[in-house]
């Protein structure tokens, strides 16, 4: 008894060391690396955030590391277990749209006219995220907007590479358009919205559908702070929050390699910009350049970055990044005319902002309607925050009750 008992013991103690080592390791990597700057909304919430981030992530690693699972499932497990109860305002219901699971949220209360209906494109950076993340987000936009919101649990990369999860978006819509009598939805209010790589899918997805003359026309799209591009990762907001969480510069080419290939091998290039030629550059530099972001994004710190050219062999492995179904920004302006009114929503302090004003200049420039919602003091990932009572944020708030 006294053995089992003094085991247990040095178990506890070895238990409580290493959560220790752990945090502390954690903490010690976060002021290493990451910055936080003044204007940020919460910046304590935002460091625990990102500390408990980091330390799932070790866990993660160390777990791969002993050939018990791989990172990326120990995230997504983590992420997946936390499930909310009956809503008393809304019916839910998991069904399949075309074998890709989705999960929609009905109102209760009785309608005088039809519903309108939100196709919602979930982030995590094409590798993480799934219905029950963004659950909270989803019910919140259905009861407040009074809307039919269809959730898309489409298929995450390494694992299923490009083009899967643009693939599994566009087929659900299809479907849901095709049978909207079912849901009681307006086949003139349907609108496609998406967070982070989500809003990278419904910025496709909306390219996609906007020629389709066989389909209601979309309403409207709504991108909150979107990555819509893989050519340029030395814009001035990528130079200014390289390091602030919760997206890091250097994480934000990691996923768009992870959701293209599934390699990262040329990881470096890309953060260089020696990943595509000279002349792609040049051809693409009308839409996707700095001098097209108004100078008061560029006052916080810009060095222009210097063309560089790249191997033939780099630029097979990611070609296809100038494809408009991965990179929607690059798309043709006979295309971007044909599009909807659309609401983005970027933030000051995130790497992605400038995909989202480049963007928007892009639409503007066809003539199409464009509502603007910057947060000042927001960073990337602070809608999807929301998800957590006691670490959401004020900003992230005020950014969904423009949303809705």
């Amino acid at each position: 008894m006294a053995v089992a008992y003094t085991l247990l013991v040095l178990f506890l103690a070895v238990f409580v060391a290493g959560f220790i080592l752990l945090v502390m390791g954690a903490i010690n990597f976060h002021f290493s690396n990451a910055e936080i700057p003044p204007g940020v909304n919460q910046p304590v919430k935002l460091r625990i955030i990102h500390i408990i981030l980091i330390s799932r992530a070790v866990v993660g690693r160390i777990l791969e590391n002993i050939g018990i699972c791989s990172q990326v499932s120990f995230v997504r497990y983590l992420q997946g277990r936390k499930t909310l109860g009956a809503d008393p305002k809304l019916f839910i219901k998991d069904l399949c749209f075309e074998k890709v699971p989705v999960r929609i949220y009905q109102p209760k209360v009785p309608s005088a006219s039809q519903w309108r209906g939100v196709m919602f494109f979930h982030g995590g950076g094409w590798v993480s995220g799934s219905l029950e993340t963004h659950e909270k987000l989803c019910r919140s936009i259905a009861r407040e907007s009074e809307s039919v919101v269809v959730s898309v649990g489409y298929r995450l990369a390494p694992e299923h590479k490009y083009p899967a999860a643009y693939e599994d978006c566009l087929n659900a819509t299809i479907h849901f358009m095709k049978n909207i009598e079912h849901y009681g939805v307006d086949p003139a209010r349907i609108i496609i919205c998406g967070d982070s790589a989500g809003g990278n899918l419904a910025a496709a997805v909306s390219q996609t559908l906007a020629g389709r003359s066989d389909l209601p026309r979309l309403r409207a799209q709504i991108l909150i702070y979107p990555g819509l591009q893989a050519l340029d990762f030395n814009l001035p907001s990528y130079q200014q929050n390289r390091g602030v969480p919760l997206l890091f510069r250097e994480r934000a080419a990691f996923f768009a390699l992870q959701y293209l290939n599934g390699d990262a091998s040329n990881l470096e290039e890309v953060l260089e910009g020696c990943h595509m030629p000279i002349d792609i550059k040049l051809k693409y530099r009308k839409w996707l350049s700095p001098d097209n972001i108004p100078e008061k994004f560029k006052i916080r710190g810009y060095k222009p970055h210097v063309l560089l050219d790249c191997t033939t062999e780099v630029y097979e492995t990611v070609k296809r990044f100038c494809e408009p179904n991965l990179c929607p920004l690059l798309a043709e302006d006979a295309v971007i005319h044909q599009l909807p009114e659309s609401f983005i929503l970027t933030c000051e302090y995130d790497v992605l902002r400038d995909d989202g004003l480049l963007y928007k200049k892009r639409l503007e420039d066809n003539g199409v309607r464009v509502t603007w919602y910057h947060l000042e003091d927001g960073f990337h990932g602070i809608i999807s925050s929301f998800n957590s009572d006691w670490l959401s944020f004020s900003s992230g708030k005020r950014g969904l009750d423009n949303i809705v």
